[in-house]
């Protein structure tokens, strides 16, 4: 972008300066690393691919030479709407310039003129937002809109990532004291509510009010040291850092299940910091109703989540996909276990399930985890209980530990686990009864993981998870594996996802499902969702689904299985469109179902594009991307085959040459 004319302004003081920078960074997010980078280039900022996008934003935020409205004035109408949804302002209008100064906050009265670009300004790359994939099915495409539902969460983000950006920490040495402080906010609203209703319940009585007393209103033991209001009245000058992480102590020798789950590194952060993030955690009202703290700490998980890219994506899987999970396989009662569970997502999002099905949750289920990483399971334990909710969550490496004896112990399963990982010793598995299909030759998890979950389920159970695309056409030892299953009668439902709803992999996903216990006349048969032109745009590099899509979408399955649809979210209009008698029907470039011979007759493929189609559009000069997405998920199936024929040709002649030794 080349230097532009710039009207004399005033100097800014540090507060304006501040609020201009924070809408700097909320515009700056919207678009993708790439096209940062480009950014970062055409402003002479050296290095820029090397750095993560979070830094960049942060960097290029900080560049006063850097304007937005230079960044605005590139991008077209309909690119500007997508970014004032983006960061929740209106977005109606036809002129570049009004949406402009609205993302400036500018009063159009005050006659502030739009710079227009010059004519050296270089040709950055435009902004390609949302537009219908060539791949048949019209694609519900909306644009990330902030509701009132979660305004309060977005407030506080805003101000909490805001306080980071003008600090030198990274979002991995952020994320966890701030979650832990949410945690610790929570607990202390929690414990002030019971104290209330104690007192009044001892009116008059000589009783101490002790531990016990709050244990029986199910609400852990707050020590006074250790409760948030204390700390938040302690003088600035004190050592604030110190006294978090003795309270944090404080509340684990007192809470037998928080034993090392809280953050103890409160004294690495600098005081002024953290006296800004108990303010701003202060501010949330006192008598909200709710699961409001749940949703606020779920909120913070994923956007701290998104900011660590590869690393967050470790221990949170997206908020959207786990809806659809629970809705498809809908936990009401029962155990519940997840043996890649992370943060817990899963666990919670079931129990809103319930919650949302007028039933109480801790009455109704039981969760059930285990996670190879002891930092992801003390994030989980808290997001558990902010949530009202607690689980046995065990510490063990799932290939080879059962701590759960899982064999066809619970009713449902729920899973994101890691895709294609290698080196698992197959020695040490060889004899294990959960893998009962067999032990893929490929050295390659997923068929140990997909076998792992299946095996967990009892004679009712349903399983719901995660898996890379490439499985679900895998050859050689993974598809006799597959034909196993499938053979089985118990695959009940596949759903393809879009690239861009994860943030350890942009590729697109498979979401699978079991049913142990499926209706005589659908036994035999597999439904088949094509999802991959049905999303959400939040920002250039992430998706999700709306509330109406994740409705549609689980009703299509509902349809299917003779259940009653759900339209509270909104989903009447695409359901008609689609459904039009009520009725479940296939649709093309949108659902299938297939029997098990024909399933055979795609050589025993579970991938949803073999089977659901294409439906016909005007081409719209956009196959080449499709095709180009289909040919690397065939490329990777290609590459998962030739490391398995690699291995077997090794094999081979080390038994040739050992037997020629001999």
């Amino acid at each position: 972008m080349g230097k532009t004319q710039r009207n004399e302004t005033r100097r800014k003081s540090p507060t304006e300066l501040g609020i201009l920078m924070a809408k700097k960074s909320q515009i700056l997010d919207c678009f993708t690393k790439a096209y940062l980078n480009d950014i970062a280039k055409d402003y002479g900022i050296a290095g820029a691919s090397g750095i993560n996008k979070d830094d960049l934003i942060r960097t290029l935020a900080k560049k006063p030479n850097v304007k937005t409205e230079e960044i605005l004035n590139d991008l077209s109408l309909e690119d500007l709407k997508l970014i004032c949804q983006g960061v929740g302002i209106d977005d109606t209008g036809r002129k570049k310039t009004l949406l402009i100064d609205r993302l400036l906050e500018r009063d159009r009265k005050e006659k502030s003129k739009t710079t227009k670009p010059s004519k050296t300004q270089s040709k950055t790359k435009k902004a390609t937002m949302t537009k219908n994939k060539a791949n048949g099915f019209k694609s519900y495409v909306t644009a990330s809109n902030e509701t009132s539902n979660n305004a309060l969460e977005k407030k506080l983000w805003d101000a909490a990532d805001q306080l980071r950006a003008n600090s030198a920490l990274t979002a991995q040495e952020y994320s966890r004291p701030v979650l832990g402080l949410i945690f610790l906010k929570y607990a202390d609203h929690r414990f002030t509510d019971a104290e209330k209703v104690i007192s009044k319940e001892t009116t008059g009585g000589r009783r101490i009010i002790g531990k016990l007393d709050y244990q029986e209103k199910g609400v852990m033991f707050l020590p006074e040291n250790a409760r948030f209001s204390n700390l938040i009245k302690m003088p600035e000058g004190s050592n604030i850092g110190k006294a978090i992480n003795d309270a944090m102590e404080l509340i684990e020798s007192e809470n037998e299940d928080l034993k090392g789950v809280l953050p103890r590194t409160y004294n690495r952060l600098e005081n002024p910091l953290l006296f800004e993030i108990l303010k701003l955690l202060n501010s949330i009202p006192m008598d909200i109703k709710g699961d409001v703290f749940g949703r606020i700490y779920e909120y913070f998980l994923g956007k701290f989540a998104m900011s660590e890219g590869r690393g967050g994506g470790e221990f949170f899987t997206p908020t959207s996909i786990v809806k659809l999970i629970v809705n498809i396989i809908e936990p009401y009662h029962g155990r519940i276990y997840d043996p890649a569970c992370g943060s817990g997502g899963m666990f919670v999002q079931s129990a809103k399930f319930v919650t949302e099905h007028q039933k109480s949750a801790s009455k109704e289920i039981s969760v059930f985890g285990q996670e190879s990483k002891n930092a992801n399971i003390n994030v989980g334990k808290m997001n558990l209980a902010v949530h009202g909710l607690s689980g046995d969550i065990r510490l063990g490496n799932t290939y080879y530990e059962d701590f759960h004896d899982s064999l066809e112990r619970f009713d449902f399963v729920m899973a994101n686990p890691p895709f294609n990982v290698n080196g698992v010793d197959k020695e040490r598995i060889k004899d294990d009864p959960r893998y009962k299909f067999g032990i893929p030759r490929a050295d390659n998890a997923n068929y140990l993981w997909i076998q792992n979950f299946y095996s967990a389920l009892n004679a009712n159970g349903r399983a719901g998870f995660v898996m890379a695309n490439s499985a679900s056409d895998a050859r050689q030892s993974e598809m006799e594996i597959r034909k196993k299953l499938i053979k089985s009668g118990d695959v009940d439902v596949m759903v393809a996802i879009s690239p861009n709803f994860f943030y350890t992999v942009t590729l697109p996903v498979t979401l699978w499902f079991f049913d142990r216990h499926k209706p005589p006349e659908i036994q035999d048969k597999v439904l088949f969702i094509d999802a991959r032109n049905t999303y959400n745009q939040i920002d250039r590099a992430h998706r999700d689904f709306s509330p109406s899509q994740l409705e549609f979408l689980s009703n299509i399955v509902r349809l299917y299985r003779g259940e009653g649809v759900e339209t509270r979210q909104g989903s009447e209009e695409l359901l008609k469109e689609h459904f039009p008698d009520g009725k479940y029907q296939d649709v093309k470039g949108l659902c299938n179902v297939a029997t098990l011979d024909e399933i055979e007759a795609q050589g025993w493929s579970l991938n949803p594009g073999r089977f659901v189609g294409v439906a016909e559009l005007d081409d719209d000069g956009l196959d080449f991307f499709v095709r180009l997405e289909e040919l690397y998920e065939e490329l990777e199936v290609l590459n998962s085959e030739a490391k398995e024929l690699e291995n077997r040709i090794v094999e081979n002649i080390s038994e040739v040459m050992n037997a020629n030794r001999l």
